[in-house]
């Protein structure tokens, strides 16, 4: 496991190594507070028998979070968006999602006080997945996330509620164009219909499909709220930046993760590299 620390000056690679008197000038005191930090947060008994290899950097988050990903082979970026303190602290929601966009692994992005799939029971903590939320557009983007969400759910035995959106748009379309958006919408409904029959087939009774019409983001936080569940699985896409810079996710995949009610598991269309390797028999088909 690696702790990834992000900082906005150099840090020594010795740093909990350095003898004391080096803290004794002013302007490294606050080496001395981030050693204090980092040595604290080893001790957390959620790290007992891990092996946890920490790493401080300097740069700017979500790019150094992306090389550590490709340098350190990571399967798995957690993140927390806000409710903790010192080194950490969350990170703002606009830094979050920077992360999720340029990260080339699944980002599981936790907001606390979320419902939480974690249980700690003394020094022991356990993972308790009842329910899943699989959010899927059945486009290219989100195959790599149907498949990280049936391998998840059949190794846990949580229940798997997969859910489609007609966007509210096509309504404004079909009271604009009557004839042509009306017949475009019914096709809509008959082919997601078609397609969700198919993966009941495919995944069996285990796997519960859920149609909504209205505002995609919405009806994702509605179904997971309803459902209780304990993870949403998205797959995602990102966009230039319409000013150039740093990628984009797209608008709603951001309010899924600012509003959900539990962790939400981002993977990416291409290049994914699973959480759990060891349930995957077949290759992630490649956008």
């Amino acid at each position: 496991m690696l702790l990834f620390s992000v900082q906005d000056a150099t840090v020594p690679a010795n740093l909990l190594t350095l003898p004391e008197h080096v803290f004794e000038e002013q302007e490294n005191r606050w080496l001395l507070q981030l050693r204090a930090e980092v040595r604290e947060l080893l001790l957390d008994p959620l790290f007992r028998d891990l092996e946890v290899e920490p790493a401080i950097v300097e740069g700017e988050p979500a790019s150094e979070i992306a090389r550590a990903v490709r340098d350190y082979d990571i399967d798995l970026v957690t993140v927390v968006t806000h409710g903790r303190k010192g080194l950490s602290r969350a990170l703002g929601g606009s830094t979050a999602e920077e992360i999720i966009a340029e990260a080339p692994c699944p980002v599981l992005a936790i907001r606390p006080p979320q419902h939480d799939f974690v249980e700690h029971q003394d020094s022991l903590s356990k993972i308790h997945l009842n329910r899943v939320v699989l959010a899927t557009n059945f486009q290219p983007s989100s195959v790599a996330a149907t498949q990280l969400a049936t391998q998840i759910t059949n190794h846990t035995g949580a229940e798997l509620h997969v859910l489609y959106v007609i966007g509210d748009y096509f309504e404004q379309i079909s009271a604009l164009f009557p004839e042509g958006g009306l017949a475009a919408l019914s096709r809509l409904r008959r082919y997601v219909q078609e397609r969700m029959s198919q993966l009941t087939r495919e995944e069996g009774p285990r796997a519960i499909t859920n149609i909504a019409e209205g505002r995609p983001y919405e009806e994702i936080v509605r179904l997971a709220a309803q459902k209780g569940a304990d993870m949403i699985i998205i797959g995602t896409t990102v966009h230039a930046s319409l000013f150039g810079g740093v990628p984009v996710l797209g608008a709603e995949i951001e309010r899924v993760v600012r509003n959900a009610p539990c962790p939400v598991l981002c993977v990416p269309a291409s290049r994914v590299v699973t959480p759990l390797p060891a349930l995957v028999t077949q290759p992630v088909p490649q956008t």
